[in-house]
């Protein structure tokens, strides 16, 4: 009998195979977001180094309901206000293994609005 593999396990495997492509340097580091049931998050990640050097989610902003296309944006909006002040301007945008659809889509145009390029 055939076992059914979870949405979160196909995801991640979605994710590896992303990350396999794409990964955060000094110059161009890596937009990642991860959304759960309930909040949003997003981080600016070098890779190289293995260091976050940016980071914004609807839980550390106090947002009500986290978990909306307004809470996302944002956070999209919030995270590029903070990158901006680290001077970084250019990322790679990682969607970590979701569809570019709904809150993920949000928070980056958000983020691209407020400045962010990718």
């Amino acid at each position: 009998m055939a076992k059914n593999e979870s949405r979160n396990v196909i995801r991640l495997r979605r994710h590896a195979r992303v990350r396999n492509k794409i990964s955060g340097t000094p110059e161009r580091p890596r937009l990642n977001v991860f959304r759960s049931n309930s909040h949003i998050h997003a981080q600016i990640i070098d890779d190289t180094k293995g260091v976050t050097l940016v980071s914004a989610s609807s839980v550390d902003m106090k947002l009500e309901n986290g978990s909306n296309i307004e809470a996302a944006a944002a956070v999209g909006a919030e995270i590029a206000k903070r990158a901006l002040a680290k001077n970084i301007d250019v990322v790679v945008f990682d969607r970590g293994g979701y569809i570019y659809h709904g809150r993920v889509k949000a928070l980056a145009e958000a983020a691209r609005e407020a400045g962010l390029k990718f």
